[in-house]
């Protein structure tokens, strides 16, 4: 399966991503959370291209290949991160597809889907926050830090640490090297990440979601703005187990795929039951 690598303009910045699959099929985008980028998804966009699906994981601004704005040029608020994905998603023309989102820059994703549901055929949320309950844990929030954030961002191991931090396997050091080279190789990502947590606005992005999600809590044959899934490893020690099953309770129209071995990155601990999950979520018609 061949895996494209392209970069394309979008307002101010530069975005970098990865696709495959057929470019009349239906999209589907896939974006990362902290501190990761789209290397994240190199299990799931094969499986999901042979699905017949145009599959696109992109590099948010500020990770991975993409941009690495200064802060007067983008303040890495949630607000920022939003504009910054629509102008991505006008720049590919896709007006309708799939999204999936990850981890805590997760959140901004699912903001936009709320924002824009005409857009959106169906969110899945992999382990990202979704409740007012959500905190960021230690090893997230002292990246963003003064001083002591400033010396962890530009130190690439603390990359490691926090990927395996939020769960109990051992990522292969083949791919931690590729998710801490970005931070080896420049100084703007590790500011990035250290601006991203500062700015990450968590509880009014929770409550804003919360607000959002109405749709999904009520009882009987509701047709609900699009189509929401929540794919959730058990052992995530970021986000616990019992957000998931208690988001799942109060939100009938949820589909929950638990993936009971994977902690809160479940694309690098278990990548063969989340890419169940995808294909029989997102390759589904409606």
């Amino acid at each position: 399966m061949l895996i494209r690598e392209s970069t394309v303009r979008a307002g101010a910045q530069r975005w970098f991503y990865r696709s495959a699959g057929s470019e009349s099929g239906p999209p589907v985008l896939l974006l990362h959370g902290l501190p990761s980028h789209s290397h994240g998804w190199r299990e799931a966009v094969p499986v999901l291209a042979e699905r017949g699906l145009r599959v696109i994981a992109a590099d948010w601004v500020g990770f991975g290949s993409s941009d690495k704005p200064d802060k007067s040029a983008f303040n890495y608020t949630p607000d920022a991160f939003i504009a910054a994905l629509a102008a991505f998603i006008e720049a590919l023309a896709l007006e309708q597809f799939s999204l999936v989102v990850q981890g805590f820059l997760g959140s901004a994703g699912i903001q936009y889907a709320l924002r824009e549901p005409r857009r959106i055929a169906r969110l899945a949320v992999i382990n990202a926050p979704i409740a007012t309950s959500a905190k960021l844990p230690w090893n997230l929030r002292q990246l963003g830090l003064p001083l002591v954030g400033e010396m962890l961002t530009q130190n690439p191991l603390s990359v490691d640490q926090t990927l395996e931090g939020g769960g109990y396997t051992v990522i292969a050091n083949g791919d931690l090297g590729a998710f801490r080279r970005p931070y080896s190789e420049s100084g703007d990502a590790g500011r990035a990440l250290m601006l991203t947590v500062r700015n990450l606005e968590l509880a009014r992005a929770m409550a804003e979601i919360e607000a959002g999600l109405a749709p999904w809590r009520q009882n009987g044959p509701v047709r609900t703005p699009f189509a929401l899934a929540l794919i959730w490893g058990l052992r995530d020690r970021y986000l616990g187990e019992a957000m998931a099953k208690s988001f799942v309770a109060a939100h009938p129209q949820v589909e929950f795929f638990p993936v009971a071995q994977a902690g809160h990155y479940p694309l690098e601990q278990d990548p063969e039951a989340v890419n169940q999950a995808l294909v029989r979520f997102v390759a589904q018609p409606r």
